[in-house]
């Protein structure tokens, strides 16, 4: 059985994708993918490490999925689990609301599991975002608009970053 679940939110696919990279970065057999409108609250029992993501909509909404999943496991013992958030969104379009969506999830799940995975606000260009604190995004911020040529090697150091903390 895997080890790590992968929770994600997708309206366009775009999450979904990024998802399935993080799925093979990990390697073989070690992360199973569930789209959150199918998924249900005990599906995250079998996994001892978590990775919730989540894109940002219009002007700081996170997904309509991701938002009902987090109401029905909002009541959950997460405490044991180690938890991991990477997020979309456009800091050119949406510079003052740049991936609110992860800083959704982080505020709602902060107080219920250890969160890991924060990522340097280097390389960005926004000019606000939710999902900033204590000058670090509190997961990977993707940019699949502006910067789709950074998120392979993004991902990448991200993953392995994970590797080190999921043990």
């Amino acid at each position: 059985m895997a080890k790590i679940g992968i929770f994600y939110g997708s309206s366009t696919g775009n999450t979904e994708i990024i998802a399935e990279k993080i799925q093979g970065l990990f390697g073989s057999g070690m992360a199973e993918l569930h789209n959150v409108d199918s998924a249900s609250s005990e599906d995250l029992n079998k996994y001892e490490f978590l990775i919730f993501g989540t894109s940002t909509w219009g002007i700081g909404d996170m997904q309509d999925d991701m938002e009902d999943f987090l109401d029905e496991i909002v009541d959950l013992d997460l405490s044991s689990k180690k938890l991991a958030i990477f997020g979309l969104g456009d800091q050119d379009t949406y510079p003052e609301s740049f991936v609110d969506g992860i800083g959704a999830l982080y505020d709602k799940l902060k107080d219920k599991t250890n969160i890991i995975g924060q990522w340097s606000t280097r390389g960005y260009s926004f000019t606000d975002s939710e999902a900033v604190r204590k000058n670090s995004f509190v997961g990977l911020p993707i940019d699949q608009d502006s910067q789709a040529n950074k998120t392979d090697e993004r991902l990448s150091k991200w993953v392995d970053i994970l590797k080190k903390e999921f043990v």
